[in-house]
């Protein structure tokens, strides 16, 4: 089936530990080193995980009127001060005084306001209900970050947030295409945001032994032998999606088209792939061919690469058989080194770095990589990155509960 209404990127509004905006995002990819540090939000006692992906430098003032901060926890904050970037970024004239019901919000988050609820709990247990927030109601749902956004911008149109684990930022950006392309938008702001950085939310995960416990300087090393889980961290992306005709008509800088999405289930098990690797590859496959695109076209990946042992050798062995023999000199990256892992919004980063090497010319590097894993003797791209200009690039995000996403992006 050809479609078609196309959709392309138009804005791109970053929030990360390596830089927010897409200029200082990009001059922190182009300086090949890491964001993450160790934890100073909270002592990690007891805990053998001590890093994360910190954002030392957000000031929300600079994005968002002091009123608004009084309804607006950290995940909505990081929500729509990227979403105001992106905006900023594409160009595009919005007033609430005048609301659109041809533009919408397509978002995803893992957790949503669940590590302000924790702070809140403490209030609430040494003072009762008194003593909580009475923001906290509309704060803790994810849908939160959408529903401020389409306020914020007077976005009538489509709203919705997805909660799918890490794979989230890449549902979001799924939707947005196929909302356009069915006619029931022109403009969606999409992407992911994410907060977890609290005590219990930390503890959790740490608790399950999937979080790095190396030194900062290490922690998080994808397709690496010596790799031994991620690294939490938090931040938000948005991206304008844009009907292409629309986008033409005024003229709007295309950073890429969404070429191809694809999204499914292992149905298997909760944090591990399925040992086939069938629905993975199946997920690529489908992107592909939403995207009418053959394998040989596709010159970069993004990869997933949450640096655990078991998920990484999955998505290796995965991108041998989807690519086959050329997958041992297709460049591929894992950049969570770089951003840590803010769940659900990692994706969104992912893909604002996929635009970025389209653009720029670059494709970022796989930082920490020193061991070669012969289970993942992929064209890693080790510690330093290669000019490039790919035309088609794939970025996979794969999330708890066997959740599988792969987008497909292109050059117009």
């Amino acid at each position: 089936m050809k479609h078609s209404r196309r959709a392309v990127i138009t804005g791109i509004g970053p929030i990360s530990c390596v830089g927010t905006g897409r200029e200082e995002f990009w001059k922190g990819i182009l300086a090949e080193k890491s964001g993450i540090t160790p934890l100073t939000r909270f002592a990690p006692n007891g805990l053998e995980a001590r890093s994360a992906g910190e954002i030392h430098d957000f000031e929300p003032l600079r994005f968002l009127p002091a009123k608004a901060l009084r309804r607006f926890d950290r995940y909505s904050q990081f929500a729509v001060s990227s979403a105001l970037l992106a905006l900023e970024d594409s160009g595009l004239s919005w007033s609430p005084e005048l609301p659109d019901p041809r533009r919408g919000v397509s978002f995803g988050t893992a957790l949503g306001g669940i590590s302000n609820a924790e702070i809140e709990h403490e209030a609430f247990l040494r003072e009762g209900s008194k003593g909580v927030n009475p923001m906290l109601a509309l704060q803790i749902f994810g849908g939160s970050a959408h529903s401020n956004i389409a306020i914020t911008c007077g976005f009538q149109g489509v709203g919705t947030t997805n909660s799918n684990s890490c794979a989230s930022g890449n549902v979001a950006l799924g939707e947005a295409l196929r909302f356009i392309r069915d006619g029931l938008a022109d403009v969606i702001l999409a992407g992911a945001s994410e907060a977890p950085l609290s005590p219990l939310t930390y503890a959790a995960f740490a608790r399950i032994k999937t979080m790095s416990t190396a030194d900062p300087s290490h922690a998080c090393s994808p397709f690496d032998l010596k790799r031994d889980g991620f690294v939490m961290g938090e931040g938000a992306a948005s991206l304008v999606v844009e009907e292409y005709e629309h986008a033409k008509a005024r003229g709007a800088r295309i950073y890429a088209e969404i070429l191809g999405f694809s999204h499914n289930n292992d149905a298997y098990h909760m944090t591990s792939p399925h040992p086939s690797g069938g629905p993975t590859m199946r997920a690529m496959r489908d992107a592909l061919a939403d995207a009418r695109t053959n394998p040989d076209e596709i010159e970069y990946v993004n990869a997933h690469a949450s640096s655990t042992q078991v998920n990484d050798s999955n998505e290796a062995r995965c991108l041998y058989e989807v690519f086959g023999e050329r997958a041992a000199r297709l460049p591929v990256s894992g950049t969570k080194p770089y951003t840590a892992h803010p769940l659900g919004a990692t994706a969104t980063l992912e893909a604002v770095i996929c635009c970025l090497a389209i653009t720029q010319g670059f494709l970022p590097p796989t930082l920490h990589y020193e061991t070669p894993d012969p289970n993942c003797l992929l064209d890693v791209i080790p510690n330093h990155g290669r000019e490039a200009f790919p035309r088609k690039v794939l970025s996979n995000a794969f999330g708890f509960g066997g959740i599988n996403s792969c987008l497909v992006l292109g050059r117009v």
